[in-house]
């Protein structure tokens, strides 16, 4: 194994310490409420009922009888940005593969997802490093309701993923696995978008040639 540089190794250590009471604290939590049995054996009937009420006649009749376990689905899914469309139908994919192996899906709740690519020079922009602690609570909230025994998280880019992080470590009992859609296939090259860019620039190509360029650069899904 290649040690550490001494200065990373250093920077460490300090952290280390410094966070050593508040990590025991953290890892205290999560050995405390980790699950003996399925979640939902700690809830009330009525909340039992609640949680069950929209699912299929088979998931219900699982979750009643405390039969299957339950996954919870954390999604960042809509259909105005390019990385999060594929998740439109991840759900029930998710849902189908869960039935096959004796377990229940549920979507527990949606998080907002934007785009630098859609709000930069906009005043949207202003949002984008605060959109983080939404979507962090945002998750929370819809695993908050403690009937579940794992969790996914549907989600991509530099806010949405640490975001779900953020909320995935405050319910650390929960297994939880990250699920990206996946990459956008290769458009225009960059060379040829930039040299579109510079045409622009000096004015020798008008905005239709521009947005044609950056149009089959960022062109589908992913």
């Amino acid at each position: 194994m290649t040690p550490l540089h001494p200065t990373v190794e250093e920077v460490t250590r300090r952290i280390e310490a410094r966070s050593k009471d508040s990590r025991a604290e953290y890892l205290e939590m999560i050995r405390s409420r980790r699950p003996k049995a399925y979640a939902r054996t700690r809830l009330h009937e009525g909340n039992i009922a609640h949680a069950s009420a929209g699912c299929a006649v088979i998931e219900k009749a699982q979750i009643l009888g405390a039969g299957w376990p339950v996954i919870g689905i954390i999604t960042a899914y809509n259909d105005m940005l390019s990385a999060h469309a594929p998740f439109e139908s991840y759900p029930q994919i998710i849902r189908d593969a869960a039935r096959e192996v004796n377990a229940v899906a549920q979507v527990a709740g949606g998080v907002p997802a934007m785009c630098d690519g859609v709000t930069q020079g906009q005043e949207g922009m202003e949002l984008s490093l605060f959109s983080r602690d939404i979507i962090a609570m945002a998750s929370a909230i819809g695993l908050s309701h403690d009937a579940f025994d794992a969790a996914l998280h549907l989600g991509v880019c530099d806010k949405i993923v640490p975001g779900l992080v953020i909320a995935a470590l405050r319910f650390g009992w929960l297994p939880s696995i990250f699920v990206p859609a996946g990459p956008m296939p290769s458009g225009l090259p960059n060379p040829e978008k930039v040299r579109i860019r510079q045409l622009f620039a000096e004015g020798k190509v008008g905005r239709a040639a521009l947005l044609k360029a950056e149009a089959e650069s960022y062109h589908s899904q992913g």
